[in-house]
């Protein structure tokens, strides 16, 4: 009965029971294990969106009633976010598109010649950024342990040049291993060293305390923490944030200019250029009130027992490998990657899809040093791949096949999907598939039209052509 009382108590989903086709026949409910990727809206975010639609205008400079409305909302959501976040007196909190383009503001607002550290198994997110003109990168490599983890990093920090920020992710997006965010943030600032925390993976699965936690900044997309309209936030102090020049010019951050001279507004608007995003900001702010309402210690219990029960049932099954930074004892989000021996991780993906509706993700997920790390393969290996890739053919790229769990996830789902990948383990596909070499992807020969069922109603949705 508490069980039942809980699912009724959960916030729901958007699509939550739609149906979709097999390719062996017949329909069933879509089960969807792509969690990590991107979310499904909350049906409170999209009824909020629908309502605040007719209200929705220009923000900040507008004196007509739906202008004030918008700003009103606009602001409160900022505000919100902060309080969700535990941001401290003083945070300033920026709308941005994503996780991505938060990590790439901080980048931009670096003073010149600062010195980065992060870890190879990061997301690319969290890699690519820092390799710009002007900022030392230095990526330690991928540790066996949370205490590796801590001790590489004051190792770095005593024995190397002094470094001006710590990037880290909250948890892995690949193996959903949690780092240990408080000794990390801990041993960066004895060293003058800030923390910026990628929390895309930990913001809709635990709660997040940036104040307690003690990191200097963090950064979040909206995508994954069930408001996937195209917004994102990035916290944290602001001085560097207001130093120099905005990373987008445009209206919006100036308070005045002249021919030959600009007077950049201040923070938030110095770093939030054009039309903002008020819709997605809104939705995001609705998602973030909807988790705490449910409860975010509530989130982190029943998803971590979730998690613990697809990663031992993948365990059991023979011919099936598993992968993890750390050892298995180590709490971990409920995101397991995995592959199946003797079948490509994009034809189990694709077997998935097509014969039991259910939804992964494979490939290296934005992470390709830490999956080439997993799968031990070399460095020559690595450049042979490079080679491949850079002629065209995507065949044969490894990879791993990723499930991901997230509030919709029930234990009926995860039964259904691990009797699924034994019986491929076991038998293989039913079906006849075929690699498209462009994209490394398989599909199944015989591939329906599925597009075509939704084309009209999708695309046509309020008229056709002439």
């Amino acid at each position: 009965m508490a069980e039942v009382r809980a699912a009724l108590d959960r916030p729901a989903l958007c699509g939550s029971e739609v149906e979709v086709p097999l390719l062996t026949g017949g329909r069933r409910r879509y089960v969807n294990l792509d969690y990590a990727a991107s979310t499904p809206a909350l049906v409170a975010v999209a009824r909020a969106v629908e309502d605040f639609l007719p209200f929705y205008s220009s923000v900040h400079r507008g004196a007509g009633y739906k202008s004030q409305v918008s700003t009103a909302a606009y602001e409160a959501a900022r505000e919100r976010l902060l309080a969700f976040f535990g941001a401290r007196e003083g945070d300033v909190a920026i709308f941005t598109r994503n996780t991505t383009d938060s990590v790439n503001l901080l980048a931009s607002a670096l003073p010149s010649g600062s010195s980065v550290l992060t870890f190879c198994s990061e997301h690319h997110a969290d890699l690519l950024p820092w390799r710009r003109p002007g900022l030392k990168f230095t990526c330690l490599p991928i540790p066996g342990s949370p205490e590796e983890a801590v001790s590489a990093l004051a190792a770095a920090l005593s024995e190397g040049e002094p470094a001006d920020l710590v990037a880290v992710t909250g948890a892995s997006n690949v193996t959903g291993e949690l780092w240990p965010l408080a000794e990390l943030v801990e041993v960066a600032h004895r060293f003058g060293a800030r923390v910026l925390v990628d929390a895309a993976q930990i913001a809709p699965h635990l709660p997040v305390d940036l104040g307690a936690l003690g990191a200097d900044y963090l950064a979040a997309s909206g995508h994954k923490m069930y408001a996937p309209f195209g917004a994102g936030i990035l916290i944290g102090r602001p001085d560097w944030l207001g130093r120099l020049e905005p990373f987008l010019r445009g209206g919006g951050a100036v308070d005045f200019v002249t021919r030959d001279s600009v007077q950049w507004s201040p923070l938030p608007a110095r770093q939030e250029a054009g039309s903002p995003n008020v819709i997605g900001a809104v939705a995001m702010a609705v998602a973030a009130a909807e988790l705490d309402r449910y409860g975010m210690d509530r989130v982190w219990a029943e998803e971590a027992e979730l998690g613990a029960v697809v990663r031992a049932g993948l365990h059991s099954i023979p011919g099936v490998r598993v992968y993890a930074i750390w050892p298995e004892a180590e709490e971990r989000t409920g995101v397991v990657s995995f592959n199946v021996e003797g079948h490509e991780h994009s034809l189990v993906a694709a077997a998935l899809s097509a014969e039991y509706g259910i939804g992964v993700r494979h490939g290296c997920f934005c992470a390709h040093p830490l999956m080439l790390h997993l799968l031990s393969k070399s460095e020559q290996g690595a450049q042979e791949l490079r080679a491949r890739l850079a002629a065209g053919d995507h065949s044969g790229v490894p990879g791993a096949v990723r499930a991901s769990l997230g509030l919709g996830t029930s234990t009926a789902e995860l039964d259904y999907f691990l009797t699924a990948v034994g019986e491929l383990a076991r038998h293989g596909p039913r079906l006849t598939y075929e690699l498209d070499a462009r994209t490394g992807d398989y599909a199944p020969s015989l591939q329906p039209d599925w597009a075509s069922e939704l084309g009209a109603h999708m695309v046509m949705a309020g008229g056709g052509a002439d």
